[in-house]
């Protein structure tokens, strides 16, 4: 079995705003991001349900200032990296579907 992945709240929304706007498949969308398609469409649906609040965060407890700085930009970066990785993701697929 393979290590389960985590997305942050951001990158999910990003995932579902990205099938949106593209006309392709969902099953496509998927594909291009690494992702099940049931994961996806899962999201899809939150999406459609909750809107803003599908995918709340994880909250902090018992954190000290410097533990807390360290988490946040902890996840800062992993942003960073995810909405790269859909960059490059969302670019490879134009540059495949323009030839």
């Amino acid at each position: 079995m393979g290590k389960r992945r985590s997305f942050t709240a951001e990158f999910k929304q990003e995932a579902v705003q990205l099938a949106k706007q593209l006309d392709v498949a969902l099953s496509q969308v998927a594909r291009d991001l690494e992702l099940s398609e049931s994961l996806l469409r899962r999201w899809f649906q939150a999406n459609d349900q909750k809107g803003e609040m599908a995918f709340p965060g994880k909250g902090k407890s018992g954190l000290n200032a410097e533990q807390a700085e360290i988490q946040r930009l902890k996840r800062e970066l992993d942003i960073a990296r995810q909405e790269r990785d859909i960059l490059k993701k969302a670019v490879a697929f134009f540059a495949k579907e323009s030839r």
